[in-house]
């Protein structure tokens, strides 16, 4: 069985016992998260897609930390101006445990 979610404004692939890394959540530690705007289901073979979410599906996960990407480098540089810029950014992030893909009859 898996599923396409979409949370944080990207979507995302996955099947029960998977490990992702999705935008931050502001939740505590070991705490349920659900996820109900689930985009596609596959069951045994059979694909359903919703317009736009399936309905009556949803993903349930554990979340298991929060933290930050590595540090991406933006240096912005003009030629024979003198001028130049370096910043550095961390995106947060949170991981989470898929549990189950529930569907309701």
């Amino acid at each position: 069985m898996l599923a396409v979610i979409e949370t944080g404004g990207k979507q995302y692939l996955i099947v029960p016992g998977q490990t992702i890394k999705v935008e931050k959540i502001n939740k505590k530690d070991k705490s349920e998260v659900v996820f109900d705007k689930v985009l596609l289901v596959e069951k045994n073979k059979k694909l359903e897609v919703g317009d736009p979410f399936v309905k009556g599906t949803t993903v349930i996960g554990e979340l298991i930390s929060q933290g930050k990407h590595e540090k991406k480098i933006i240096f912005k540089y003009r030629p024979k101006t003198r001028y130049k810029v370096k910043r550095g950014h961390r995106q947060p992030f949170t991981e989470i445990k898929i549990k189950t893909i529930e569907q309701k009859a």
